[in-house]
């Protein structure tokens, strides 16, 4: 879905954005990460829109998982703030937030409902929830067969099971085609853009433009650890042009 009041701007300096009239569901605002002496994320502002794909793009060590990391609590940011629904960030929103960075967290002596069923039983879920992330995820038919015997597009589908089953408002996915086969993608495509109409917002990060051309609402497109843009993503958007744009500026600026 496409909003009209989500406005593409070339970014020069964070401080110049301007965003209105949108319904934001995370906020950034001069997020920094430095480990020693130096910064590997300088002063990300993001801003991602309610029940929308969301496309953070950049090449391999430009600072995408680094920035995830610090909104699901993993790493704490050097300095800036993250805003969740319209309020600073605290570790009990991670309730609402599911993710899968990275590889999947799966036992693999144990079948795809079973790898459910330990999670809701530490989340005190009903088994239903089992059933229910399966079937969204389109796991409900592999019996007792075990997740080290699935192929690699089953296990980031039985990842993203695991990270909806507490039905978060926002999914954050970490470069999820890695590896797949083009029938894993094309499967994994049409499961991301089922998302925003169950109510369940979506980053998506990656360095692949073809996929997330084909899924994401938004885009922002990071390189050096600075957010060079960030806007709408329209159909008839050159993005491999725009994406090298900002990534040989950044490299020229650095």
């Amino acid at each position: 879905m496409k909003s009209s009041n989500f406005h593409c701007i070339l970014l020069l300096k964070p401080k110049e954005r301007t965003v209105q009239n949108m319904s934001i569901i995370l906020k950034t605002t001069n997020l920094c990460k430095s480990f020693s002496r130096q910064t590997v994320v300088n002063n990300i502002s993001l801003n991602i829109e309610k029940n929308s794909v969301y496309g953070l793009l950049g090449p391999n060590g430009a600072g995408k998982s680094t920035t995830l990391k610090m909104i699901t609590g993993i790493l704490k940011p050097t300095s800036g703030s993250i805003e969740f629904d319209g309020h600073a960030w605290r570790r009990k929103d991670l309730n609402d937030i599911g993710t899968l960075i990275e590889t999947p967290p799966l036992y693999e002596n144990l079948t795809a409902f079973e790898n459910l069923k330990v999670r809701t039983e530490l989340l005190g879920l009903p088994d239903k929830r089992c059933h229910e992330a399966l079937d969204i995820v389109g796991l409900t038919n592999t019996g007792k067969k075990r997740a080290g015997q699935f192929s690699l597009g089953m296990k980031q589908r039985l990842g993203i099971a695991i990270a909806i089953l507490n039905n978060p408002r926002l999914l954050i996915l970490d470069e999820p085609t890695n590896g797949l086969d083009p029938v894993g993608i094309e499967e994994l495509r049409e499961l991301i853009r089922s998302f925003p109409s169950k109510g369940i917002t979506v980053i998506l990060s990656s360095h692949i433009l073809t996929e997330v051309q084909q899924i994401a609402d938004h885009i922002g497109i990071i390189s050096e650890g600075v957010l060079g843009y960030e806007g709408v993503l329209h159909a008839e958007e050159n993005l491999e042009k725009l994406f090298m744009d900002i990534v040989k500026k950044n490299r020229k600026e650095m």
